[in-house]
């Protein structure tokens, strides 16, 4: 399983309702269902991985991000994911409010753009940075709304969000040691996982 979501398991707590937003070939389904006793759905919007989901017996339904979650009704899940899909999608801080309205808990992962080595590669290149994490030429890769650590902190207070924990990681899922300096954390995690709720 790919680290990150090893980092998301890890914030799910047993018995809890879930949705896995862009859950591939619902891995985290499948881990949260066998190790948890998680009641896990999830959506996806290509429909080769929701075809192979559905043939290992997961609960995958086709869909978009950008435009389905407003169909379903407040509150339905505990914990709603988003994993290296937020650079992704269309309107990133319309699919947290969704994430926030569906769901108690939002958990979301994304690679984070303020590592030094990416900082490095626009530096000294003056080029988009290709590494482990961020290993497409820009006219292919899907993310539209790469963000960093520290971005993503100020947009959580702006619109209000309780950020409950957070961790950076590297690559291979080390936890990065920098949990009380997020400015640490934003130039050398390679990764971020942020567990959230919204403030009443």
């Amino acid at each position: 399983m790919r680290v990150d979501l090893e980092l998301i398991a890890g914030m799910i707590a047993p018995k809890t309702r879930v949705l896995d937003i862009g859950c591939g070939e619902g891995t985290l389904i499948a881990h949260l269902f066998h190790t948890k006793a998680c009641d896990a759905r999830g959506i996806e919007i290509d429909m080769r991985e929701v075809t192979q989901a559905v043939a290992h017996g997961l609960p995958v339904m086709q869909g978009n991000a950008d435009s389905d979650l407003a169909h379903y009704p407040d509150g339905a899940f505990d914990y709603v994911v988003l994993s290296r899909t937020l650079q992704a999608v269309g309107r990133p801080r319309e699919v947290l409010r969704q994430m926030l309205r569906i769901g108690a808990r939002a958990v979301v992962s994304f690679p984070n753009f303020g590592h030094w080595r990416v900082r490095w590669q626009l530096l000294t290149r003056g080029r988009m940075p290709m590494t482990a994490t961020w290993d497409r030429m820009w006219y292919e890769t899907p993310n539209i709304h790469p963000c960093t650590i520290r971005d993503f902190f100020e947009l959580c207070a702006a619109d209000g969000y309780a950020v409950e924990r957070w961790l950076a990681a590297d690559d291979a899922g080390r936890r990065a040691p920098w949990r009380r300096a997020p400015w640490l954390a934003n130039l050398f995690g390679e990764q971020a996982v942020f567990l959230l709720r919204a403030r009443r």
